[in-house]
């Protein structure tokens, strides 16, 4: 043995690994004498702190959002993909999160520089984080994941600014495609928001060329821009953005992320997902849909794309269409796209994953989150949150090159300068309880200071005061509705107005006039502007009434367009407009507060009566949506059906409504233009057209009355169901009236209005009291008996020429429960209505004469709802937009508004399923 191999051990010499050994031995017996003795000890500081560290150990996520500002969020090394959406949902303080979702990219492009969806992923929340990061310092981009079909099912106004923003960038980076003039006109609502409303002094030639509005932007665009920021004058910004995403929503490529795919003929195609179903584009045209109702199973092999189509009756074989995708992560991405907006936009709740063991090896992703109709519910029973925010303006272009507003890190905004401050155009809050109005038909507003609803005295402090929101008068007449909706509603319902308990009867006085009284509310204000005065040469109008104020709940309600007489019983006219606003303000400042107005209703009708400013300007294009005729065979009802009730869940039904013509520009009105016949109309803009018009033979008067012939044809069956659809009859117009009842030779007379509703006149009463006549020039008519039943009253009238003596049997039957505001409550009772209507003129051959107020609202509902039931009890699809184009056809502006128009939708296709309308024995097949 060397002495390399030994070691000393005293004076002995010992090999080395037995020495190891005895010292080990010797350094047991040692610790274990100083742990029994407790004289010493050690601690591994370094190495707990270690330790600690990576127990601790965290990572940053940073989220661009959609004004481009930036957050940085800590996370746990471990978290998952929800914990970070949660961390972002509470930094913006957002309420309807689940439109939204977190972007990444896998080569850390952004989504501008990067738009192919194959690249852009979205977060997966049952996924960690740290698995999800590709881009360096893990970048997330903050969008909108599905895009609401209609922007009235957002509740907040803070989300539709989001969805706005959202809009605004896929148009800035050309992925959402739209046509010259309708880039101005949304731009010009975006203009509106950031600027507020046009003034000459502030606004000069050019003041949009610093502002990036659109692709390709050039200075005649800016100018057609300009021109329609002048048209939205008195739109608060929220109005503007709604406005805005209402365009939108209309536009082929709305929310639509295209794949590139091919089809069974090898053509370049690119498919879309969307909350209707998929959409085929070609050189982004769109080319074809399939409805999700028509969708039975979508899959994908490697890189090919399946969707199953319904089987058609006809049919005894299964329509399965292939697509061949890029890759095949391109083909499970769109699958996985079609799996999230079917859950979302189709089912009440999303469809939860077994926990067992599945026996296949296809993939088992599903939608996790919220659908919407869980989202828009849980809306509903929320109370309203009355919020602040700031808006972020739109990117400067200076000298060319794009420059984008500072923000600090609060995200306060520093504005380039030149461009000062407005509190108009950033602070903002909540709108409660008033929803933001429509622009269809509205026109400018009066630039009127009536001293109570302007901004410059509501906008105060860091928000808008929420009696602010105040719908601004047109320049339009404000007569096109039968049910004032064009004046007291938009695209939202708003609570109905219930008259109080102790409110006492209105005062009805001299000439039309309505004493109206008004207290202030707990912050003085009456709830309303006027406008006009001896300076303005024109007479005292009310121009703004704003809701859920002493203005708007008072009985009789006070109305736009409604002229003030008296103030406290001093007669106004001569007054200048500043002493009138004086008089409202002492009374706010007196001992009881309480104002008495003396009004003339419908004044601004009277006022404008003659005028072209009150007519309503038709576009200049005619758009028909293309017919859902896809059903052939016994089974078309059924199909017919099918597509009602998709079109009535995914908005897209509303969505086609909204784009049909209301005046077939092929028509004209020539005759209700004539001097002698302009006060024959109860509005100004209601006219019929002249090929149509029915046309009095014995009347001393002229030959004209407001009232269009209408037939709708049932197929199939034979039946031509006749109607007259008229105005409800002036005083002055009765005559011409029962006239026109005796020369059609009709027998029933339909009515769909009250006489009077809130304390405004609707109808004329045309008929004498029961057992009493009335006497019209050459006619009597004599009430025999009156009969009230819930809401319906049916009366019976004896009609006698007292010329030749001839007398007819007339059937009057009124429909009592619609209310002053949207539709009715209960569709089984109006259905109900509908069906003693088409009992009564069993038989008959001769035209039912039909009215509301103006002939078109409610009216085009009844001629819908009886005409949708004849085709279903003689087996024929009911498709109600070919039947509006029907209507409007013959009479213009048949069903005047959406919410009628869905209201009749949802009664058609509820009586289909409940069996109330079903096809008779000699009609089956």
């Amino acid at each position: 043995m060397t002495s390399a191999e030994c070691g000393w051990r005293g004076r002995e010499v010992v090999p080395r690994r037995w020495l190891s050994r005895f010292r080990f031995s010797e350094m047991i017996e040692s610790v274990s004498r100083r742990a029994l003795s407790g004289s010493s000890g050690s601690y591994h500081v370094r190495g707990a702190e270690l330790a600690r560290d990576r127990r601790l150990k965290s990572l940053s996520a940073t989220v661009v959002f959609l004004d481009d500002t930036q957050h940085t969020f800590q996370l746990d090394k471990r978290a998952k993909g929800q914990v970070l959406l949660d961390l972002v949902y509470q930094h913006l303080e957002l309420i309807e999160k689940d439109y939204f979702g977190l972007q990444y990219t896998d080569n850390g492009a952004t989504p501008s520089v990067c738009p192919n969806p194959d690249i852009m992923r979205w977060l997966d929340p049952a996924k960690p984080v740290k698995k999800q990061i590709r881009s360096k310092g893990g970048q997330f981009f903050f969008r909108v994941k599905f895009y609401v079909s209609d922007p009235s099912k957002l509740q907040e106004e803070y989300t539709r600014y989001q969805f706005y923003l959202q809009i605004r960038r896929d148009i800035l980076h050309g992925r959402l495609q739209l046509p010259p003039s309708t880039a101005c006109l949304i731009a010009s609502y975006t203009v509106q928001s950031e600027l507020g409303d046009y003034h000459p002094e502030e606004h000069g030639p050019g003041y949009l060329s610093r502002l990036q509005l659109i692709p390709g932007q050039t200075e005649e665009m800016e100018k057609k821009i300009a021109e329609l920021h002048k048209l939205h004058k008195g739109q608060l910004p929220a109005d503007a953005e709604f406005n805005f995403l209402d365009h939108a929503k209309r536009l082929d490529m709305y929310g639509v992320e295209l794949h590139k795919a091919r089809d069974s003929t090898n053509k370049e195609i690119q498919l879309g997902v969307t909350s209707i179903g998929l959409v085929v584009f070609q050189n982004n045209i769109r080319i074809n849909v399939f409805s999700w109702s028509k969708i039975v199973k979508i899959s994908f092999k490697r890189k090919q794309f399946f969707i199953q189509l319904r089987r058609e009756q006809c049919e005894n074989y299964d329509t399965l269409l292939g697509f061949n995708m890029q890759t095949y992560r391109s083909s499970k991405n769109l699958w996985k796209a079609c799996v999230e907006h079917h859950t979302f936009f189709r089912l009440h709740s999303p469809k939860m994953r077994s926990r067992r063991f599945p026996l296949t090896l296809s993939s088992r992703f599903t939608y996790s989150g919220r659908t919407e109709f869980q989202t828009v519910e849980d809306g509903k029973h929320r109370a309203r949150v009355e919020r602040t925010f700031i808006r972020s303006p739109s990117k400067r272009l200076v000298h060319g090159v794009t420059s984008a507003p500072v923000g600090d890190d609060k995200g306060k905004l520093t504005l380039p300068p030149g461009r000062p401050v407005r509190p108009y155009d950033n602070k903002v809050q909540s709108l409660g309880a008033r929803e933001p109005r429509q622009a269809w038909g509205e026109g400018n507003a009066s630039d009127d200071e009536g001293g109570f609803l302007s901004l410059r005295e509501e906008i105060t402090g860091t928000h808008i005061q929420s009696g602010a929101f105040s719908p601004v008068l047109g320049s339009r007449v404000l007569s096109y509705a039968d049910d004032d909706t064009a004046i007291d509603r938009n695209i939202y319902d708003l609570p109905d107005y219930s008259e109080p308990t102790s409110s006492p009867a209105p005062q009805i006085l001299e000439d039309g006039l309505v004493n109206i009284r008004l207290t202030p509310d707990e912050q003085g204000r009456f709830g309303f502007n006027v406008k006009g005065g001896l300076d303005l040469d024109m007479p005292i109008l009310v121009s703004r009434v704003a809701p859920n104020t002493p203005a708007d709940r008072c009985y009789p309600k006070l109305n736009e367009g409604d002229q003030v007489v008296c103030i406290n019983g001093i007669d106004v006219n001569g007054m200048l407009h500043e002493h009138v606003v004086n008089l409202i303000r002492q009374s706010r400042d007196s001992g009881t507060g309480e104002l008495t107005l003396t009004v003339r209703p419908n004044a601004l009708y009277n006022a404008l009566a003659g005028t072209d400013e009150a007519s309503e300007e038709e576009p200049p294009y005619r758009y028909v949506p293309d017919a859902p005729h896809a059903a052939v065979g016994s089974d078309a009802l059924a199909q017919s059906m099918l597509l009602l009730a998709d079109g009535l869940a995914s908005g897209a039904l509303i969505a086609q409504y909204e784009q049909l013509y209301r005046k077939n520009p092929e028509l004209v009105s020539l005759e209700s233009k004539k001097p002698e016949n302009q006060n024959k109309n109860r509005y100004r803009d209601i006219s019929p057209y002249d090929v149509t018009r029915v046309i009095l033979m014995g009347c001393i008067n002229g030959d004209y009355i407001n009232a269009n012939y209408v037939n709708m044809e049932i197929p199939g069956s034979g039946i031509i169901n006749r109607y007259i659809a008229t105005q409800g009859p002036l005083s002055s117009t009765v005559a011409d009236f029962w006239q026109m009842v005796l020369e059609a030779g009709s027998t029933l007379v339909v009515m769909l209005t009250t006489l009077v509703e809130r304390g405004r006149a609707k109808c004329h009463q045309y008929w004498p009291a029961l057992n009493e006549t009335l006497t019209l020039r050459n006619l009597t008519l004599t009430s025999t008996a009156e009969n009230v039943e819930d809401t319906f009253v049916f009366r019976e009238f004896i009609l006698r020429d007292i010329n030749t003596g001839e007398e007819r049997d007339i059937t009057h039957m009124q429909y009592c429960a619609w209310p002053d505001h949207g539709v009715p409550s209960d569709w089984r009772q109006f259905t109900t209505f509908t069906e003693r209507v088409r009992a009564a003129r069993t038989g008959m051959v001769e035209p039912a004469v039909v009215h509301c107020s103006a002939g078109i609202g409610r009216t085009g509902v009844l001629v819908l709802m009886e005409t949708a039931l004849c085709l279903m009890e003689a087996n024929q699809p009911v498709y109600p937009l070919d039947i509006v184009r029907s209507m409007r056809d013959q009479r213009a502006m048949m069903i005047q508004n959406a919410s009628q128009y869905r209201f009749v939708c949802e009664a058609v296709h509820k009586a289909y399923t409940e069996g109330i309308a079903k096809p008779l024995p000699e009609f089956s097949r």
